[in-house]
């Protein structure tokens, strides 16, 4: 019998440990998926999940072109490594080693996914991968791992070395810097990244409005956790991989991974138990996802209660900044920087404070390896943070990275890939019929969706009505009880207003074809959004215009966005897609019907005037530009103004009044416009504005207006 060498036994399980780690991290792909698809709405689904197939795909190409050299390769001083391009080999162990840091860099690019969901282009987003893959990913890398597995081969095959020669080690290695497996080097590189990106693209429209609070949730949170569980899974794989080997080492590491993960959970369910008298769903994958995180840099070098107490707080830290963030408005869906970048950067010094320094083996006391993991966070955090940061706001400049409003409002799964839902086929076909009267249009069904559900029933409705008009005669009554059952289901898809139950009014007359002058109201059932605009320049292009600010309008106070956050959308909107030269001076606000108050903005606009009971007037002046003149970055720039009614009116008009002109032929400015409100004034709104109009009219030597007059009131 042939002797057995152990050796080529061991080498052989511990090529097998490593295959089998990287299946488990690949497995994590489809945890993120899950994970990020039911955190995000249901429009966005689509979208989300191609982009975490794509990226996987991506991530992998660029680092075998070019990734893998510039982590690996012979080093540069310590910073970059300078071959192994294109990577080839035919070492079964190098192989392996390619394999499982592939799916490492996978995981670093998805990481941002999730933070930049339902708002980013999805050819942006291509691009952050290659950036983050490609650059940012690899270098850091270098600085850090560029030795980190390989130690564990023996000397014959260490470090990859093609040439026989040993190549130097990172920079960070050099000083003695540790993360196991990626605290740091994969997840806060990744929650910098998307910190970065989540701050350029700015919050989803709506988000923080007063309106909205608690009602930006996620399409499926069962699928989410389901994501979590499975991440949860892949960690085994993502810790115990890094080893490098199946050793005594590794019982350790899976131990600590899922005691630190096990009490994550436990802490952001305590949490939210204090917080809320309930279980928060977010908090409950929050949790575990910042224990794993936390855990990762040192789950080799620690005890099991060590690990228990860096979880515990890896929650706490993640719940914090998850709590900061929305303070400061900063819209990140999945909580990818709370649990990537805050998790991992506490994870990497919880290496300095409680690991086993002899199994760290870095030769430096307590005090400096903590020393050596502060300088590594911030090393690697001010590369990856203002890397990606400038790379990606020039690239902003001359290619915007969001969607447009109305693209966002839509949702990417349409906007993007045209993958239609069965609703909004339903949507579509009833505006046809409701336009064409045509009975036998018939809509998507489907008994599996919502949506089809409904069109189902429809169709049944729609059948019997064909039936019914072709007996009319002798069905007469019938047919009228089935339209009008046809008429009511109609309505409740397509709504249309009515608003005599609120207290608003208003006229536009227009000196020409083409009006630049509009105004709209959105009523809700305790409240009415408003807006007038007027549009700088006549004609086509100015309709054009005018048509785009109003379907922004009606787009933003469906989702209840507050009125300095929709201005600011609507003027960034405007200013890309207007024609050169126009501008818009606007109103827009909401009335709430409730405690009276009417809350507006002024954007270059007539001052707002409010009529207190007893005829005396108060202005209020416009203190920000007119949309469309220049990119605004946040919505401070809008003041939200803000008077109880109680009794009193509030007006709002276009130039029309104001720059008409008087017997004398001068221009009667707003003063005149005032006296033209008093003089015509009676609580018959419609009344009171027609009255108005007539007499701008009848004060014209030519009996026409010089000017479109548009003139709203509410209360």
């Amino acid at each position: 019998m042939e002797s057995i060498n152990l050796e080529s036994i061991k080498s052989f399980v511990d090529t097998l440990w490593v295959i089998d780690c990287a299946i488990l991290v690949f497995i994590m792909q489809a945890g993120f998926m899950c994970m990020e698809t039911g955190l995000s709405r249901h429009k966005n689904s689509i979208n989300v999940a191609l982009k975490n197939a794509a990226d996987f795909g991506l991530s992998v190409v660029v680092f075998w072109i070019f990734g893998f050299g510039l982590m690996f390769g012979t080093s540069y001083n310590g910073f970059f490594g300078t071959d192994l391009f294109f990577f080839k080999t035919e070492k079964a162990d190098y192989m392996t080693y390619f394999v499982f840091q592939a799916m490492f860099v996978a995981t670093a690019a998805t990481i941002v996914s999730g933070a930049v969901a339902e708002r980013m282009k999805f050819n942006g987003y291509l691009i952050i991968t290659i950036i983050a893959t490609g650059i940012i990913y690899p270098i850091v890398g270098h600085w850090a791992w560029s030795s980190s597995y390989l130690n564990n081969m023996n000397d014959t095959t260490q470090l990859l070395a093609v040439t026989g020669e040993i190549k130097n080690t990172g920079w960070l290695t050099k000083l003695g810097f540790v993360d196991f497996a990626g605290s740091t080097i994969v997840h806060s590189v990744g929650g910098w990244i998307a910190l970065a990106a989540v701050l350029i693209l700015g919050p989803r429209i709506g988000k923080y409005s007063e309106s909205n609070k608690g009602k930006f949730t996620g399409s499926s949170f069962p699928l989410a956790v389901l994501g979590t569980l499975i991440l949860w899974f892949g960690w085994f794989g993502f810790n115990g991989g890094s080893n490098g080997a199946m050793d005594e080492t590794v019982p350790l590491i899976l131990i600590n991974t899922f005691l630190s993960a096990a009490f994550g959970l436990l802490t952001g369910l305590g949490i939210s138990f204090l917080l809320f008298k309930k279980p928060d769903p977010f908090y409950v994958i929050l949790g575990p996802l910042a224990g794993l995180v936390a855990i990762t840099a040192g789950c080799n070098s620690m005890t099991s209660v060590t690990a228990i107490f860096v979880g515990i707080i890896g929650a706490i830290v993640a719940i914090f900044i998850n709590e900061l963030l929305n303070k400061y408005e900063i819209d990140d869906v999945v909580g990818a920087v709370p649990v990537h970048l805050g998790a991992g950067v506490w994870g990497t010094i919880s290496v300095g404070l409680f690991s086993d320094l002899e199994k760290l083996g870095t030769g430096l006391t307590r005090l400096e390896q903590i020393e050596v993991q502060v300088i590594g966070i911030l090393a690697i955090g001010a590369f990856a943070f203002f890397g990606s940061y400038i790379i990606l706001k020039i690239l902003n400049y001359f290619y915007p990275l969001r969607v447009t409003p109305l693209q966002e409002e839509l949702g990417l799964n349409i906007a993007e890939h045209n993958a239609v839902s069965v609703e909004h086929d339903l949507i579509s076909i009833l505006e046809k019929q409701s336009e064409s009267g045509d009975l036998s249009v018939r809509g998507p069904q489907d008994p599996f969706t919502a949506g089809g559900v409904i069109g189902l029933y429809y169709n049944k409705l729609m059948n019997k009505l064909e039936i019914s008009e072709n007996e009319k005669e002798k069905w007469r009554s019938r047919i009228s009880k089935e339209i009008n059952l046809a008429v009511k289901v109609q309505e409740n898809f397509l709504p249309k207003r009515d608003l005599q139950n609120y207290p608003v009014q208003g006229i536009n007359i227009a000196s020409r074809e083409v009006s630049g002058d509009f105004f709209s109201f959105y009523p809700h059932n305790d409240s009415i959004n408003f807006i007038i605009a007027d549009v700088a320049g006549k004609g086509v292009h100015a309709g054009m215009v005018m048509a785009k600010a109003s379907t922004l309008f009606e787009v933003m106070s469906r989702d209840l966005v507050d009125p300095d956050e929709m201005m600011l959308h609507m003027n960034n909107d405007l200013f890309l897609t207007k024609t050169s030269g126009m501008f818009v001076t606007c109103v827009l606000g909401k009335y709430d019907l409730i405690t009276k108050e009417v809350s507006w903005v002024n954007g270059g606009h007539q001052p707002a005037i409010i009529r207190d009971k007893n005829g005396k007037y108060q202005n209020f002046d416009s203190e920000a530009p007119p949309m469309g003149v220049i990119h605004q970055k946040n919505k401070s720039i809008y003041k939200i103004n803000k008077q109880v009614l109680n009794g009193n009116k509030f007006y709002v008009f276009t130039d029309g009044l104001s720059e008409s002109l008087n017997a004398e032929g001068q221009e009667i400015g707003i003063e005149g416009s005032i006296e033209i409100i008093e003089d015509n004034y009676t609580k018959d709104s419609k009344k009171h504005l027609s009255d108005i109009s007539k007499k701008i009219i009848d004060s014209s030597k030519s009996g026409k207006l010089s000017d479109d007059l548009t003139l709203i009131s509410i209360g």
